[in-house]
C-alpha cells in the first residue's frame, strides 16, 4: 500500500496555526516583501536545513540546493539563482556550506559509483583530484572526507567569485561578500573555513592560504 502524504497537510496546518498564534502579522509581512540578506548554497542533503541552522524566519535568506554544494559556470539553474540574489534582492553574504560526511562527497571521493550522479560529482572530483596528494597523507577516512568536505567548500567560494555575476557587481562598486562554511552534524554548528571573499583575487588568495591550513 503507498504511504499516505496527508500527515504533511495536518503538518501545516499546525505549523499555520502555530505562527499565527505566536506572531499574528507574521503571514502579511511575508507577503509584502522578500528582502534577504543571505544567499545560502548548500547541499540537498535532507538533515541541512538553512534558516533552522542559523536561526532566519522565511524571507530572511534565499536558498540553493544540489548534491555536494556545487557551482560550476555550465549549471544555469545555479547561475541564476545567483544572478537573482544579487542583482534583484542585493544580498550582502553569499554562504557556501558544505557538511561534514556529505554522501556526494564521499562518493567522490571513493569513487563509488551512484548512477547518473556520478556526471554532477566528477565536478567534486576534479577538487579531489587538485588536491590528491595531501588528501593521500591523511590515514583516517572520515578525517580524509571531513577535509574533502572543507576543500570542496572553499574551492566552490572561487567558482562564484568568478561568474560574470560577482565580477560586474563588484566592478560597480556593489558590496558583496561569499564566504565558505561547513556544518556539522554531530553538534548542529557551522564551521567558519576562513574565506570571506569581497573580489575574486582576494578570493583566489584566501583559497590557497585556507588549503594550507585545513589540509
Amino acid at each position: 500500500m503507498a504511504q499516505t502524504i496527508e500527515h504533511l497537510f495536518a503538518n501545516n496546518k499546525a505549523w499555520s496555526e502555530r505562527m499565527h498564534a505566536e506572531d499574528p502579522e507574521f503571514f502579511a509581512r511575508l507577503v509584502k516583501q522578500q528582502s534577504p540578506e543571505y544567499l545560502w548554497i548548500g547541499c540537498s542533503d535532507s538533515r541541512v536545513p538553512a534558516n533552522q541552522i542559523i536561526g532566519l524566519a522565511p524571507g530572511e535568506v534565499f536558498v540553493h540546493r544540489n548534491i555536494a554544494n556545487v557551482v560550476v559556470h555550465t549549471d544555469l539553474n545555479a547561475l541564476s539563482v545567483i544572478h537573482y540574489a544579487v542583482e534583484m534582492l542585493r544580498v550582502k553574504h553569499i554562504l557556501v556550506v558544505g557538511h561534514y560526511g556529505c554522501g556526494g562527497v564521499k562518493a567522490a571521493l571513493n569513487d563509488n559509483r551512484t548512477g547518473l550522479t556520478d556526471n554532477w560529482l566528477r565536478h567534486v572530483q576534479d577538487v579531489r583530484d587538485r588536491h590528491e596528494e595531501r588528501l593521500a597523507q591523511i590515514d583516517d577516512p572520515n578525517a580524509r572526507l571531513d577535509r574533502m568536505c572543507e576543500l570542496n567548500a572553499i574551492h566552490q567560494v572561487v567558482n562564484v567569485c568568478q561568474t560574470s555575476v560577482l565580477r560586474e557587481a563588484w566592478q560597480r562598486g556593489q558590496g558583496v561578500t561569499v564566504h565558505a562554511w561547513c556544518y556539522s552534524l554531530d553538534d548542529g554548528l557551522v564551521r567558519n573555513l576562513g574565506v570571506s571573499a569581497r573580489s575574486r583575487e582576494e578570493a583566489m588568495e584566501l583559497y590557497r592560504g585556507a588549503v594550507e591550513r585545513i589540509a
